[in-house]
């Protein structure tokens, strides 16, 4: 199945919409068109039967007048002058025949006229009689009105033809900008759902989860660029994968040295190879010190991996986040009572879906940190809150705070800070990195928050879904 570039989708909706619209406009065009041409026709037709009925007014007129005088003076030019205003008359009544329907008034009109055409005898003979051209002139004024009513309902006509095309124009608008809207709409989540992917995907490749594969639809760039970050994650996968091999094997193979190194200075410190001077003693204490420490850092290798390696495997389960943070600070109790720190915690927050055992890791490691660096007779508040976003746990400690040079590193491994605690020996800068593991494997985040005094450190958990 073929599929269209963002260039190219972005394009044919623009084209659509405007098609769309130009259509409705188009409609709206050909409406008035219509309606400007029957305005003109009916104009020009009333223009026709109210010249007509006029005509045949003043025609009756010469008529009459023309009949008379010939019944008294027989002139055959009064005769000629009748018949000439009898014909321009007919002729006028035939412009009227063809604009209004078939009446017998126009019959009526024709045979009065015919009568008075073919008699031309004098008018005044029979006073009892109706004379035809008063008849004729009472038609006239019938005619004039049917003309007058064809009018009137002519322009009727067309102003109910207006309205209906308003009404017509009206919804092919609405029409138009609804479909319009779709389009618009269509082509926004056609294009922007695939770009959220891609920032999600971006977001998990940067937070270092790459278990997920990367899928992205959508316009075929964007496909292809989803091709190149799903290439991207794998290969971060296998860098990944290949650097917990190598720290694994790197590990194993300096335990063993490393033991047979202490064994050694134990033996020379056992007196078990001679006796050793004082100096000796001093130099194999020192000796003793750093293999202890190299060891600890070596076995603080192994346990990172290892918590990077569980962060991955998570057993998800609704637990109660007040009722874990207080089990969290019991268990610290003796710690804080060490150096007179205080542990508070207070507001609430929903349970949440999480592993519970991980989840107590991540805040105990939190909770330390704050114990180590605040002074004696100092606080640590544990604050627990939920939005609409998702529920927070914030720590806040009384100590030297985080420096904002710090602010971008202090979830790295093994970075300490350049704000030291009261006994710096005691970390070892791997506490808040596990902090960021665990709850970013939850889809959280653990953040430092400005404050004027000590630390302030946010969890952020997910609503249980």
């Amino acid at each position: 199945m073929a599929h269209f570039s963002f260039r190219t989708t972005l394009l044919a909706t623009v084209l659509l919409i405007a098609g769309v619209l130009g259509a409705a406009a188009a409609s709206g065009w050909m409406m008035l068109q219509d309606f400007a041409q029957a305005s003109r026709d009916g104009g020009a037709v009333a223009l026709r039967l109210s010249a007509a009925v006029q005509q045949i007014d003043e025609r009756t007129i010469d008529m009459t007048r023309s009949a008379r005088q010939y019944a008294v003076l027989r002139d055959p030019a009064l005769r000629e002058r009748f018949d000439d205003a009898h014909t321009q008359a007919l002729a006028a009544l035939g412009v009227i025949e063809g604009g209004l329907p078939a009446t017998p008034v126009i019959a009526r009109w024709r045979e009065l006229a015919g009568q008075m055409r073919g008699g031309l005898d004098p008018l005044a003979a029979d006073d009892a009689a109706t004379p035809p051209e008063a008849e004729l002139s009472g038609l006239n004024d019938l005619i004039a009105a049917r003309v007058r009513e064809h009018i009137d309902r002519h322009s009727a006509e067309l102003l109910d033809t207006l309205d209906r095309s308003r009404d017509q124009l009206a919804r092919h608008v609405l029409a138009a900008v609804l479909l319009a809207l779709v389009l618009a709409l269509a082509a926004g989540w056609w294009i922007l759902r695939p770009l959220k992917a891609v920032a999600r995907a971006i977001t998990r490749l940067g937070e270092g989860s790459y278990a997920a594969p990367v899928s992205v639809g959508g316009p075929a760039d964007l496909r292809l660029l989803g091709e190149r970050l799903e290439w991207l994650r794998q290969r971060l996968a296998d860098l990944e994968a290949h650097r917990n091999r190598v720290l694994r094997h790197v590990s194993h193979e300096l335990k063993t040295p490393l033991a047979s190194l202490r064994e050694g200075i134990a033996l020379l410190q056992d007196g078990v190879l001679g006796r050793l001077n004082g100096e000796q003693l001093e130099v194999s204490g020192i000796l003793d010190t750093n293999a202890r420490a190299l060891q600890e850092r070596i076995e603080q290798l192994i346990g990172y991996n290892a918590t990077q390696f569980d962060a991955r495997h998570l057993e998800l389960r609704p637990t109660a986040l007040r009722a874990l943070v207080r089990e969290v600070t019991a268990d610290l109790k003796l710690q804080a009572r060490v150096k007179d720190v205080q542990l508070v915690v207070s507001g609430y927050a929903p349970p949440v879906r999480g592993d519970a055992a991980k989840l107590r890791i991540a805040l105990s490691n939190l909770v330390t940190n704050g114990i180590a660096f605040s002074p004696h007779g100092g606080t640590v508040r544990l604050e627990l809150s939920s939005d609409e976003q998702g529920t927070c746990i914030d720590c806040l400690d009384e100590g030297p705070g985080v420096a904002p040079e710090d602010v971008e590193r202090i979830f790295e491994p093994f970075f300490c800070g350049s704000r030291r605690a009261p006994r710096p020996d005691k970390g070892n800068g791997l506490g808040l990195a596990i902090v960021r593991e665990f709850i970013a494997a939850h889809g959280g985040r653990a953040i430092v928050m400005p404050s004027e005094r000590g630390a302030h450190f946010r969890i952020e958990l997910p609503h249980a879904s």
